[in-house]
């Protein structure tokens, strides 16, 4: 079983279970999943706040603090490495990769708010990161 954090079209977040990510899309694309608040039957999956537990070696008596920064850079370069940048054309390779004219990758790039908003009308996730210039990277 996998949950899943889920909002309906009117705002509401609430919590789905589900055997697989197929079995959530199969049951949603059939308007199977309801708001549990205003049974509306327009859901989209929202990302879920992750916990990680680390355990402390015994011979450690406090935690090392988290170097944010460092994290940080970390999750950019990941995405970098994993996705294509395809610049101003994000929303164009974004429904072209919806509907099938495109192959299924991982993209990033920009949009305007008016292509941002087509993009949810036709029922695209995405979410903004806010990626540094190369000029302007972090430096450790």
């Amino acid at each position: 079983m996998i949950a899943f954090d889920l909002e309906c079209y009117h705002g509401h977040i609430f919590e789905g279970w589900f055997d697989s990510l197929k079995s959530f899309e199969e049951q949603n694309s059939k308007k199977m999943v309801v708001c549990p608040y205003c049974h509306d039957s327009n859901i989209k999956r929202v990302i879920s706040p992750v916990a990680v537990k680390r355990s402390i070696p015994e011979n450690m008596t406090s935690q090392e603090p988290i170097d944010y920064r460092k994290l940080a850079m970390e999750v950019i370069d990941y995405i970098k490495k994993n996705s294509e940048d395809v610049g101003t054309k994000f929303a164009a390779e974004a429904l072209k990769i919806h509907y099938g004219v495109a192959e299924q990758k991982s993209i990033r790039g920009s949009a305007t708010d008016e292509e941002e908003k087509v993009l949810k009308e036709e029922g695209i996730e995405f979410f903004k990161v806010p990626m540094p210039k190369e000029d302007d990277d972090i430096k450790n």
